[in-house]
């Protein structure tokens, strides 16, 4: 049961003055039927104010390959710290704030000399590529964020990251030459690799003849694709530079036809009983977002079906990734926003699409699906 406007109103007024008082923080965090809940929101608290600090220990250990380095097994603390080639200090400060993070753990029961081994978040970071290079991107978003107001007073896409992507703001995305597109080409594969298998388990790929990725970069996702639909013709559509890269990967395969083109102003391939459009969406703002789904629906063949994938806003015990984390990341890039299932669903409707339903996945902060169908 919710409670009326005026009564939350009222609440969140009465809630907010007690919490500004310092007398009644220390009474909460002493009392004990508070006390719990108290010291879980202060260590929450402190968290959104050390949040940057965190980051920063997670690139430098990854760039200094802490991680890589205890793959195979534990090391002792003056071999690590020689790899490290940190002054002694310094190395012991980082690798100390690393355990702090669950990225790495002390072993102290040798009295002669502690080992570090992997912690469960390094061992699980250090498992996926993916996470890898956002981790090493991320210094982008890093240099940009220095000065959070000045960013968000600055025109959009005059930061360093919507340079980074330059099919974001460009006016011409797909005159870029190959030498523009191979940093963000890269990274887009590292993040279709994060999703593919999830979206693959939600969603039977095998029943389709005729499979379309929209934006489809080198050609990692339609790869996995391949694997689970050795039966289906592939297409890929990506800027020219793009698709060209993706044809010399796939090169020996049969089956597989890689189009470049611009999906803002270019006709899209036709033929295709199913359209994929996987971290795509998000990137680009509502109006291209919107015409892309119409145009999208009018290439399936009667009955096919159009699927999308990422993140979305809104997304439970994940709220702060949407407008947060994604809010903050593509205000930088230039372009796009995060958009919850209900709103993308109502655009899959005006573009003419029906059965309109989402696919549960295993790890929903890192992709959500969305399937549609158009009428036969």
């Amino acid at each position: 049961m919710q409670l009326p406007g005026w009564l939350r109103n009222r609440w969140r007024r009465w809630r907010n003055a007690k919490l500004l008082d310092p007398l009644v923080q220390r009474k909460l965090s002493g009392f004990w039927l508070t006390r719990r809940r108290a010291r879980r929101e202060a260590a929450e608290t402190f968290d959104l104010v050390a949040g940057f600090v965190y980051s920063q220990v997670l690139l430098a250990c990854h760039r200094l390959g802490v991680l890589t380095q205890l793959r195979d097994g534990p090391m002792p603390h003056s071999q690590l710290l020689s790899n490290l080639e940190l002054p002694p200090a310094a190395g012991l400060t980082l690798l100390r704030a690393a355990a702090a993070l669950d990225l790495l753990e002390s072993d102290e029961s040798n009295a002669d000399e502690v080992t570090w081994w992997l912690g469960v978040k390094g061992a699980a970071l250090l498992g996926n590529a993916g996470a890898l290079a956002m981790i090493e991107h991320h210094a982008v978003l890093y240099r940009d964020l220095v000065d959070p107001v000045a960013l968000l007073r600055a025109p959009r896409g005059s930061s360093e990251l919507a340079q980074y992507w330059p099919y974001a703001t460009a006016d011409a995305p797909a005159r870029a030459a190959p030498q523009q597109i191979g940093a963000y080409t890269t990274l887009m594969a590292a993040s279709q690799g994060l999703v593919a298998d999830e979206i693959l388990d939600a969603y039977d790929f095998s029943r389709h003849r005729r499979i379309l990725d929209i934006g489809g970069g080198d050609g990692t996702f339609l790869r996995h694709v391949r694997e689970r639909a050795p039966q289906a013709q592939l297409v890929l559509f990506d800027l020219p530079a793009v698709a060209a890269e993706a044809g010399r990967r796939f090169a020996a395969a049969s089956g597989v036809e890689c189009v470049g083109g611009d999906f803002a102003r270019d006709a899209l391939p036709s033929g295709a009983d199913l359209i994929t459009l996987v971290r795509i969406l998000h990137d680009h703002d509502d109006e291209l977002a919107k015409s892309l789904l119409h145009r999208a629906a009018a290439a399936l063949t009667p009955g096919g079906c159009l699927l999308v994938a990422e993140p979305l806003a809104g997304t439970p015990r994940a709220m702060r990734m949407g407008n947060a984390y994604f809010g903050l990341y593509l205000w930088a890039m230039g372009s796009g926003r995060a958009r919850t299932a209900e709103e993308l669903s109502a655009w899959l409707r005006d573009a003419g699409l029906i059965e309109i339903e989402e696919r549960a996945t295993r790890i929903p902060l890192q992709t959500r699906l969305i399937v549609a169908r158009r009428a036969r």
